[in-house]
């Protein structure tokens, strides 16, 4: 699933490419990736709209409009971009806006998780989900007081609680690994086992974490046309995710897994020690 690096990716990418374009026309291939809506009410809503801006709010996209507002949650396999008209069409191409600049707005999903939000109103924000976000990483909100109060209480594993979206907005499986290892806190130890220095440390390393691969992500949309957006340039970066069983690139300790609320997880068991 695409995390919030990624979907800042998308962002940043889309952007400068929707801003000022108008809808002209709206293929709704299969209806169920419409939500808040019915297809047709969707098409009518936004045909003729103009995009004013490309938003994000933790792992959502926030397509705004002279007409109104969509929500977009890719989920775990859903891809947008922006191709010319006779550029190839992706498999499982599920939504397409036609765009007065002669281009397109695709929204392609393998699994068909990922949903379009028309909002027409607060219970429409309510049903997107994006309205029990806990607070941006980059907010002030997101402070070490915040940290401390949200995991002191709690028993659950830490990283369980780095991947609520309620506690904070936007971190998924990935980057709480990469955090924590950063962090050097065992991504199975309790919330409430925290030390002060450890609360501090991981406060420390969450804003500053998601800023190095956002960074690392950058790419310019020919090369994300060409790679269909599927493809992300931090890969090579991620220090510990996905390097079960290599040696710890800070100790040299071989790297294990283990399941942290239904998730794979890697650590290193000294500099990550419960």
């Amino acid at each position: 699933m695409p995390e919030l690096p990624e979907v800042e990716t998308i962002r940043q990418v889309l952007m400068p490419q929707l801003a000022g374009r108008t809808i002209t026309n709206i293929s709704v291939r299969h209806p169920d990736v419409i939500a808040a809506s019915s297809a047709p009410e969707f098409i009518e809503a936004l045909t003729g709209a103009v995009f004013t801006t490309l938003e994000r709010r933790g792992k959502f996209l926030i397509a705004k409009t002279n007409k109104g507002n969509v929500i977009i949650h890719l989920r775990m396999t859903g891809c947008l971009i922006v191709a010319p008209e006779n550029h190839p069409e992706e498999k499982h191409t599920h939504l397409v806006f036609s765009l007065s600049d002669k281009k397109e707005l695709r929204f392609s999903d393998t699994r068909r998780f990922g949903r379009f939000y028309l909002i027409r109103n607060e219970n429409d924000m309510e049903k997107s989900g994006i309205t029990r976000l806990g607070p941006e990483p980059f907010s002030p909100e997101m402070n070490q007081t915040y940290i401390y109060e949200g995991l002191h209480n709690t028993r659950r594993a830490v990283k369980t609680c780095l991947m609520d979206q309620s506690f904070i907005a936007g971190i998924g499986n990935i980057y709480a690994d990469e955090i924590l290892f950063r962090a050097a806190i065992n991504p199975l130890k309790a919330g409430n086992r925290l030390s002060e220095e450890e609360v501090r440390r991981l406060f420390s390393t969450i804003a500053p974490t998601l800023l190095y691969f956002i960074d690392k992500n950058r790419i310019t949309p020919e090369d994300y046309l060409q790679t269909k957006g599927k493809e992300y340039r931090n890969t090579p970066y991620l220090q510990i995710y996905g390097h079960e069983g290599e040696p710890c690139p800070r100790c040299g300790t071989r790297l294990e897994h283990t399941v942290v609320g239904g998730r794979g997880s890697t650590y290193c068991p000294v500099c990550q020690c419960l």
